[in-house]
């Protein structure tokens, strides 16, 4: 939403005058005074201390809830045929953790060795490729960070390596399917573990002791993090290698073997799998070539690193991101070719949303605003906004192209990815739809997270935006 100009693409009042009168742009603060600190020292970001211990209590619940989920579904799938309300009757007839106890994922030493195996070896890719550095953006204290961006070049020689293992007959490419019960059992342990490893560390050895956050509430803590962006060493970036390599590379490995072991089990292989793959593929290639512009996103810039982004990650992203490759390699079938099309069209669609609307504001930021937007020069809002450190900086708050019709138009393209990829499994199954239901939750409060976040930030200035472009999703709608 906020195309950042911190790198100096605007560095004075004189430069931004020139392009707003050049680029027939809109500056609500030529010059704006700093944002008092608070009492604590902070500016903006997310809220320190005074949260209740109920309200603690009550936000943290995932901790506990969101594994269960993660169990229950895998339970559904692997027990009931993907329909919950069949998992609803056992559970109420026999209990939950009898149900969990029969069917439930099961930790093994093959499962665990698999996992731990897959996690060093994207961490050796993470540390060792090389790769362009990259700067984000300023955290709240003022640090500016350096990343060495690799991602793409970690999928591609991954997936070679697959493809390598199984063509020499060395790797099942079935194996995740066949093994999925105690792969889970091992995700959830990883997950656990990191988001430990983060909560202590922030206390013993904090990266940036000024960015972190204290709620007063452990069980909170523990949930959202409270350092910003932990590092072990100068350059392990345990935040950007949880978010963007174990959990998003294996999402599409998932999907392959899926694909595998669909072929494996009826000798050929359904074309709404197919489709399912190409979408999901295409997400997450796109996410890597354009890994720089993640670090400027809430994940990496702003939500700190806890058992929400770390279990979450680790765990909940191949769990339930693919879903439906899972329903579909248990449960082969197809619709119509004309319902598939015109699914498989709105997803691409959805992406060709999500990507423009993406690439607009990246060109806005990279350029300081000296650019037009489908045919006509851009439209913005110069903000500005300080750090603790006492240091002014300034972001473009982008009023064109897809940003002059939604704050969130990349959100929109998202969510019609999302749920076009459910649709393909052409299932009324709850169970099917869980990822988009998920997708629009998670956005929907992202959103309102976004907004309350750059409304403290940027001030008058962000009251101007909401003005001229009064919806977050949908024009008419929201």
């Amino acid at each position: 939403m906020t195309a950042s100009t911190e790198n100096g693409a605007v560095t004075s009042a004189t430069t931004a005058s020139s392009l707003r009168k050049r680029h027939t742009a809109t500056s609500l603060l030529q010059r704006c005074d700093p944002i008092p600190p608070r009492s604590n020292g902070e500016v903006w970001g997310r809220t320190g201390g005074g949260r209740s211990w109920f309200g603690a209590l009550i936000a943290s619940t995932p901790v506990v809830l969101a594994p269960l989920a993660s169990i229950s579904t895998f339970i559904t799938l692997a027990a009931f045929e993907g329909s919950y309300a069949s998992f609803a009757a056992a559970v109420a007839e026999q209990g939950f953790w009898v149900i969990c106890w029969k069917y439930g994922p099961q930790l093994t030493l093959k499962g665990a060795f698999a996992v731990v195996c897959w996690v060093s070896f994207q961490a050796l890719l993470f540390v060792y490729l090389p790769g362009h550095l990259q700067t984000g953006q300023y955290t709240p204290a003022g640090h500016l960070l350096t990343y060495r961006i690799n991602g793409l070049s970690a999928w591609v020689l991954t997936h070679v390596l697959y493809f390598v293992l199984c063509w020499n007959d060395l790797l099942d490419p079935g194996f995740i399917p066949r093994n999925w019960s105690s792969l889970i059992a091992a995700l959830n342990v990883a997950g656990l573990l990191i988001s430990a490893l983060a909560f202590v560390k922030a206390y013993v050895s904090p990266t940036h002791a000024d960015d972190r956050k204290f709620s007063g509430s452990l069980i909170y803590d523990y949930f959202m993090g409270i350092e910003l962006n932990p590092r072990i060493g100068d350059a392990f970036d345990l935040k950007l290698f949880s978010n963007g390599r174990p959990g998003m590379i294996l999402w599409t490995l998932i999907d392959f073997s899926n694909l595998a072991y669909q072929h494996q089990m009826q000798g050929h292989v359904q074309p709404s799998l197919v489709l399912v793959s190409i979408l999901q593929t295409l997400y997450v290639v796109d996410f890597f070539i354009n890994e720089s512009w993640y670090l400027r996103t809430i994940d990496i810039a702003h939500d700190h690193y806890g058992f929400y982004l770390a279990w979450g990650c680790f765990c909940f992203l191949p769990t339930t991101y693919t879903i439906q490759g899972q329903y579909l390699g248990m449960y082969p079938s197809s619709s119509s070719t004309g319902y598939l099309a015109v699914a498989f069209i709105v997803g691409l669609a959805g992406y060709v949303l999500f990507r423009s609307a993406n690439y607009q504001k990246d060109k806005v930021r990279s350029s300081g605003g000296r650019c037009q937007i489908w045919g006509r020069p851009v439209e913005y809002i110069e903000a500005a906004y300080t750090t603790s450190d006492g240091k002014e900086h300034k972001s473009l708050l982008v009023c064109s192209g897809w940003w002059g019709w939604s704050r969130h138009a990349n959100y929109v393209g998202d969510l019609f990815l999302s749920y076009s990829s459910c649709a393909l499994v052409g299932s009324t199954k709850l169970v099917v739809w869980t990822y988009a239901i998920w997708m629009t939750v998670l956005l929907v409060h992202r959103c309102m997270r976004d907004e309350k976040r750059c409304s403290v930030k940027y001030g008058p200035a962000w009251t101007e935006y909401c003005r001229r472009v009064p919806w977050r999703f949908v024009p008419g709608i929201w």
